[in-house]
């Protein structure tokens, strides 16, 4: 009984090791260089897109940033100036007041 499991086992070594072997002639085949050539080639390809559309993206938002700085610088000039001439307003009241 035991002779049949180291049988089997010795076997199932010898296939996998022939197994192996096979594979690797496989991969290292100049067929296989075509296909690892190809695969690399579109993953390049690949990358040159996503580089693209990621700085499209960071122009985008830079673009995006300048303008919603110059919304702001110019809302707060208008405040100010709202402020101003209220204050202008005020101190006019005051002198007609003083005046009357």
């Amino acid at each position: 009984m035991m002779d049949i499991f180291k049988l089997k086992k010795l076997g199932i070594f010898a296939g996998g090791v022939l197994f192996g072997t096979a594979g690797i002639k496989i991969l290292s085949s100049k067929d296989a260089k075509k296909v690892y050539t190809n695969c690399t080639a579109a993953v390049l390809r690949a990358k040159d897109c996503v580089m693209k559309t990621a700085t499209t993206v960071q122009e985008n938002a830079e673009d995006i940033l300048a303008e919603a700085q110059q919304i702001n610088e110019e809302r707060a000039a208008q405040e100010a100036a709202a402020v101003e001439e209220s204050a202008e307003k005020d101190a006019g009241a005051e002198d007609f007041k003083e005046v009357g």
